[in-house]
C-alpha cells in the first residue's frame, strides 16, 4: 500500500518504523473530532471558492459516510496508514474516488492534529464541570443532613478541636469549587482554532480561518501560525488541573479510608463501593477510595511526562509532540471514571453520629475553649496556655476527661475557674464559639451552604451555555 505522503520516498518504510511511530492504536480516539473538522475545513473551501461546489459535496457526504461507519464501528485502522487523520482520508478516497484527496487543500496534519484535540479537550471540560457539580451536590445535601453532628477536628491527624461535619464536607465544596472555576477559566485557551496554520506558516490558498472558526464553535483563533501548531499549553494546563482534582479526591479518599476503618468507625460506606477479601469473609474493603488515591499518582505521571517531553522542542512540530495524547486520554479516562463514582459514593456515606459523639466526649479538643475562657478572665494568654497544659497533663495522668473534672480540680490550677466552665466545654458551645465569617458555628455553616448552593446555581447556568455550545 503506496503512503498518501509517498511521492518522494524511493523505497518502502520499514515494518518495525511502521509499528514504532504509528499513532493510530491510540489516536483513534479522535475521529468524530476528526470528521467535524474536516466538515469545517471543506465547507470553507467551497466557500472561499477553492473547490467547487461539486465536489465540496461529494466530500461531505463521504465524511458522513464515513462518519457513520466509524460510529458502526466498520471502519478497519490500519497501522499503515499511521494515524486517524490518514485512515480517515484514505477510507474518503476509497469511497468517493480521487476527490477526496481535495480534501487536504489548505492544511497539514500539523494544523489538522491539533485542531483535533482542541474540539475533544473543549467537550471534556464541559463534562468535567458537571461531574463536579454532581459532587457538590452530593457534598452539599451530606451537609445539610449534618447540620447538628459534630466531629473531631484535626491537625498533624492529632485531635485539635471539634468542628460540626457539615463544616467538613464544606471544605470539600469550597476544594472543588476552585477546580471547577480552573476548568472554567481555562475552556477559554482551549476554545482556539488553530486550524489553517498549515505545516507552521499557513497556506498559500486564500482560506477563512474566521469562518472555519465560526463553523466550530470557537471564540478565537490563533494569531500566530508557529504558536497554532506548538502549542500544547491548553492540554498541561489541562492535566494540571486534572491533577488538583485527583490531588483533592485522594486527600477526601484517604479521609474515607481512615474513618470506615473500625478504629475511627465515623462513616460507613455503602456495599456497593467497597469489595470483600479473597480469604477473610469478615472484611469489607474501601476500594474505591483508595484506587482513586492510588490512581492519583498515574494523572501526576501523565502532566510530568508531558511537561518533560515539551522542554526542550524547537518551533514547531516535532515528532515528540506525538506524545501528547496517550496521556491526556488516559487522564480523562481516569478523571471520568473517579467523579463518575465520587459523587454517589458520598450521597450513599452512612454517617455514624454516635460514634462522632462519643469521640468528641472523649478528648480535650475543648482545652483552647479553656485558655480563651481564662483570657476573658484577664489572664494573658500564654499564661492560660500554661495552665491548661498542666490540666491536661493532669487530667491524662488520672484517666479523666475536662468534663469529669470537679470545679475544685480546676481551682488547684486556677482561682479564675467558676462553675459556668461546664457549659463552656460543651462540645456545641465550643462549636459555635466560632461564630465568624468562614468558621464552624452552626450558623456560618447555614449561611455557607446558602452562598455555595447559590454559586452551584450559577455554575450551573455556565454548564448548560456550554453544553449548548458544545453539540
Amino acid at each position: 500500500m503506496s503512503k498518501l505522503w509517498g511521492g518522494r520516498f524511493t523505497k518502502k518504510t520499514d515494518q518495525l518504523v511502521e509499528e514504532y511511530t504509528a499513532s493510530i492504536t491510540f489516536d483513534k480516539e479522535l475521529a468524530e473530532e476528526d470528521i467535524e473538522g474536516s466538515l469545517a475545513h471543506v465547507t470553507m473551501l467551497g466557500k472561499c471558492g477553492i473547490l467547487p461546489a461539486d465536489d465540496v459535496e461529494k466530500i461531505k457526504d463521504g465524511l458522513l459516510a464515513v462518519q457513520g461507519m466509524i460510529r458502526r464501528g466498520e471502519l478497519e485502522y490500519t497501522i499503515q496508514n499511521e494515524d486517524i487523520h490518514m485512515n480517515i482520508e484514505k477510507t474518503l478516497i476509497d469511497l468517493i474516488g480521487p476527490v477526496g484527496g481535495k480534501l487536504h487543500t489548505g492544511r497539514s496534519r500539523n494544523d489538522q492534529v491539533a485542531t483535533d484535540m482542541h474540539l475533544y479537550l473543549r467537550k471534556r471540560v464541559v463534562e468535567f464541570v458537571g461531574l463536579l457539580i454532581k459532587l457538590q451536590e452530593a457534598l452539599l445535601e451530606k451537609a445539610k443532613d449534618n447540620l447538628d453532628t459534630i466531629i473531631p477536628g484535626y491537625t498533624h491527624l492529632q485531635r485539635a478541636q471539634p468542628i460540626l461535619f457539615a463544616h467538613h464536607m464544606m471544605a470539600y465544596v469550597s476544594m472543588f469549587q476552585r477546580d471547577l472555576e480552573r476548568l472554567q477559566d481555562s475552556y477559554k485557551r482551549v476554545d482556539m482554532l488553530p486550524l489553517g496554520a498549515g505545516a507552521l506558516a499557513g497556506t498559500t490558498f486564500p482560506i477563512d480561518r474566521h469562518f472555519v472558526a465560526e463553523q466550530l464553535g470557537f471564540g478565537r483563533v490563533y494569531e500566530n501560525s508557529l504558536d497554532a501548531v506548538s502549542d500544547r499549553d491548553f492540554i498541561l494546563e489541562f492535566l494540571s488541573n486534572a491533577s488538583m482534582i485527583m490531588m483533592h479526591l485522594s486527600r477526601f479518599s484517604e479521609e474515607m479510608v481512615l474513618w470506615s476503618s473500625t478504629e475511627f468507625a465515623f462513616i460507613e460506606l455503602d456495599d456497593a463501593f467497597c469489595t470483600g477479601s479473597s480469604i477473610m469473609p469478615q472484611k469489607k474493603n474501601p476500594d474505591v477510595a483508595e484506587l482513586v488515591r492510588g490512581k492519583t499518582g498515574r494523572v501526576y505521571g501523565n502532566l510530568f511526562g508531558l511537561m518533560t517531553v515539551l522542554k526542550s522542542l524547537p518551533l514547531a512540530y516535532n515528532k515528540d509532540m506525538q506524545e501528547d495524547k496517550e496521556g491526556m486520554f488516559d487522564t480523562v479516562r481516569t478523571l471520568q471514571g473517579a467523579l463518575q463514582l465520587f459523587a454517589p459514593m458520598v450521597a450513599t456515606m452512612k454517617v455514624n453520629t454516635d460514634r462522632m459523639r462519643q469521640a468528641v466526649n472523649q478528648d480535650f479538643s475543648n482545652a483552647t475553649d479553656i485558655a480563651d475562657y481564662l483570657v476573658n478572665k484577664g489572664l494573658p494568654f500564654r499564661q492560660a496556655h500554661e495552665v491548661i497544659g498542666k490540666t491536661v497533663l493532669y487530667c491524662i495522668q488520672n484517666k479523666k476527661y475536662l468534663l469529669d473534672m470537679s470545679i475544685e480540680e480546676f481551682n488547684t490550677f486556677s482561682s479564675l475557674f467558676e462553675s459556668d466552665i461546664y457549659q463552656v466545654l460543651q462540645p456545641e458551645q465550643v462549636v459555635n464559639a466560632r461564630n465568624v465569617y468562614g468558621g464552624t458555628a452552626s450558623n456560618q455553616v447555614t449561611e455557607a451552604i446558602a452562598r455555595a448552593e447559590q454559586v452551584l446555581a450559577q455554575s450551573t447556568e455556565w454548564l448548560q451555555v456550554y453544553l449548548e455550545k458544545s453539540k
